[in-house]
């Protein structure tokens, strides 16, 4: 092996784990972009994800083995369909390896560009955190804005909803964890390489988004209620995908066969609400010195702007949230009935 090459060869393992490490840290500047008119996203959006559904539950059925063979009950692989929805979604040909929310952020930036608002770093609010303060955040651009059911949201939220809730609900599948124990897990990426360490910036906005996607996952196959829904809610609840007996094929065979189909269609809007928007769901920041820094941008762009920016947005989230609400909002935003920030 040559001196070049044993010297490249480590500067490329290098910037492949930082990569795969923190190339998930995406943000995005909600007070500059308020200002822009923005048509709204939500049946783009919807469209998108329940065509890459039925596309990953149609890959799933494919993977089934020899009708002949199967019993009634072999037929609907659940570890099967979580993975080819999973790639499907991510448009990735696997189902964990790669920075699937940055890589679907980046999607989203592309097919929904006619309704979507890019900013550049150095035209934004964090304009001045230097690469010390936020070295991801200034390698990277930030993501898009875009405005669904009424609020303006980043195009990171959606990375965020589908990869880190998958990871919320995968790690409340093990045994003895819980929600509580998922948001706390959160929390401390948040406040390593999602977020303090790579942006020096700390979203609350986006553990909402990922305790959204932690229901969303949990509703495939709804196994386990949905943590927000009461008793009667949850009656009326229906998974999206559910194992039906196909008719033809049963005929055909002279046995009961089963497929995976879609039973019902996602639909952003039962998920997102008001304070996936940062301007509501205020962020935290590293130290001091850049949390005065983003402030004093904000004060030239709007001196009026306070956050949360609707009070009510917030006391409308403690009651969605409820016990989990302290984990998921920002204190600023827990306190909102009473007072806002000056």
């Amino acid at each position: 092996m040559s001196s070049t090459l044993s010297r490249i060869i480590p500067i490329f393992l290098a910037m492949a784990i930082f990569v795969h490490s923190f190339g998930n840290a995406s943000e995005i500047d909600s007070v500059i972009t308020r200002r822009i008119h923005l048509d709204d996203s939500l049946q783009a959006i919807n469209a998108i994800f329940n065509q890459r559904m039925l596309e990953g539950i149609a890959k799933a059925n494919s993977r089934r083995d020899d009708i002949e063979d199967l019993t009634a009950e072999e037929f609907c692989d659940e570890e099967i369909l979580y993975t080819e929805l999973r790639k499907a979604i991510f448009l990735s040909f696997t189902a964990s390896w790669g920075l699937k929310g940055y890589s679907l952020d980046k999607q989203l930036r592309e097919l929904l560009a006619d309704r979507s608002y890019s900013l550049s770093l150095n035209d934004s609010i964090y304009r001045d955190i230097s690469y010390i303060e936020g070295f991801s955040l200034n390698i990277k651009e930030l993501s898009d804005v875009v405005r669904v059911n009424g609020h303006l949201v980043g195009l990171d939220k959606f990375g965020h909803f589908f990869a880190e809730g998958w990871q919320y609900f995968e790690f409340t599948r093990e045994d003895g964890n819980n929600i509580e124990q998922a948001l706390q897990w959160g929390k401390e990426q948040e406040s390593g390489k999602y977020g303090y360490t790579t942006t020096g910036i700390f979203s609350f906005a986006d553990l909402v988004a990922n305790f959204n996607g932690l229901r969303f996952w949990n509703r495939v196959l709804e196994k386990n209620n949905d943590p927000l829904l009461g008793f009667v809610d949850t009656l009326l609840n229906s998974p999206y995908v559910t194992c039906d007996i196909q008719v033809v094929a049963s005929i055909k065979h002279m046995k009961i066969v089963k497929a995976w189909e879609q039973n019902k269609k996602f639909d952003l809007s039962v998920y997102i609400d008001g304070v996936w928007d940062e301007g509501n769901n205020c962020n935290s920041y590293a130290d001091p010195v850049i949390e005065k820094k983003v402030s004093l941008r904000i004060r030239e762009v709007d001196s009026q702007f306070n956050c949360p920016l609707i009070p009510q947005i917030c006391q409308e989230a403690l009651e969605k949230y409820g016990k989990y609400a302290k984990q998921l909002l920002h204190p600023y935003c827990l306190v909102a009935e009473n007072s806002a920030p000056e």
